[in-house]
C-alpha cells in the first residue's frame, strides 16, 4: 500500500519537474530574445554593450542547461531510472535557495525522493513480481 502511495508521489514529482523545466526553457528563450534586443538597442556604448553581451550569452545558457537537466530528470522519473532520481535530488537541493517556490518544491521533492519506499521503487524491488501457481 505504501509503495502505491510513493508511486503516486513520484509521478507528481516527475510531472512538476517536467512542467517546471519547460517553463524555465521558455524563460531561457525569452531572456535570449530580450537581452539580444536590449543589446542591439544600446548600440556600441562603452559600458553597456560588453555587459549585455556577456549577460545575453550566460543567462540563457545557464537557464537552458538547468531546464535540460530538469527535463531529462523529470522524464526519467516517469520510468523509475535511478540516475533521474539523482539529477532531480541535486536540482531540488539547489532549488531550496529560490524562496518561496523553489524551497517548497525542493522540500517536497527531497521528501519524496529520499523515502525508503521510493528508493526501493528505483532499485526495482517492486517490479519483480512472482507468479504463484495453485
Amino acid at each position: 500500500m505504501e509503495e502505491i502511495k510513493m508511486k503516486k508521489h513520484v509521478t507528481v514529482v516527475a510531472a512538476i519537474q517536467t512542467g517546471w523545466s519547460l517553463l524555465i526553457l521558455i524563460g531561457a528563450f525569452g531572456s535570449l530574445l530580450g537581452l539580444s534586443i536590449a543589446r542591439s538597442a544600446v548600440g556600441n556604448e562603452e559600458v553597456a554593450a560588453p555587459i549585455l553581451r556577456v549577460l545575453s550569452i550566460t543567462i540563457p545558457l545557464f537557464l537552458g542547461l538547468i531546464a535540460t537537466l530538469g527535463l531529462v530528470g523529470g522524464i526519467g522519473l516517469f520510468v523509475y531510472k535511478q540516475w533521474a532520481r539523482y539529477i532531480v535530488i541535486v536540482l531540488s537541493a539547489i532549488g531550496l535557495l529560490f524562496i518561496p517556490i523553489g524551497t517548497l518544491k525542493g522540500v517536497y521533492f527531497l521528501w519524496v525522493l529520499l523515502q525508503t519506499d521510493t528508493i526501493k521503487l528505483f532499485e526495482g524491488d517492486n517490479t519483480r513480481t512472482t507468479v504463484q501457481t495453485v
